[in-house]
């Protein structure tokens, strides 16, 4: 019997400071962890292990939604992605919906990584937030 390796990736959450709380999102409370436990469970079923981690060591100030998608940042080492946030993987922004935001780019690395630019590629939805493009 084959046991097949579950790709595992890596969603972290950075500390926020809310400047514009009309951005504001609540990363610790149920709304996140209920979407999280969801995102994870479906992932799951297609053989991508979800992992959440917080960093509490980088804090990203939030005037506007693209700095928001700045706070997630995904890795999967087995694709050659460390730390990129959303709105890296993703561009812009369709719907300013941040669930669907992190749904979209979990799946662009699990299922489509080499559509993701290199981190060294600027990207002008970044906002210096340390994850190199």
């Amino acid at each position: 019997m084959e046991c097949k390796k579950i790709k595992q990736i890596r969603l972290t959450i950075l500390e926020q400071n809310y400047v514009r709380r009309d951005w504001f999102y609540d990363f610790e409370g149920p709304r996140f962890y209920e979407f999280f436990e969801t995102i994870s469970g479906d992932m799951l079923k297609m053989g991508i292990g979800l992992e959440l981690v917080r960093n509490r060591e980088a804090t990203i100030s939030i005037n506007s939604y693209a700095d928001l998608l700045n706070v997630v940042k995904l890795s999967s080492p087995d694709d050659g992605h460390t730390n990129q946030c959303i709105g890296h993987i993703i561009g812009k922004s369709p719907n300013l919906d941040l669930q669907e935001d992190i749904r979209i780019a979990v799946r662009r690395i699990a299922f489509a990584p080499e559509t993701v630019a290199p981190s060294s590629e600027f990207r002008k939805v970044c906002h210096n937030c340390g994850c190199g493009c």
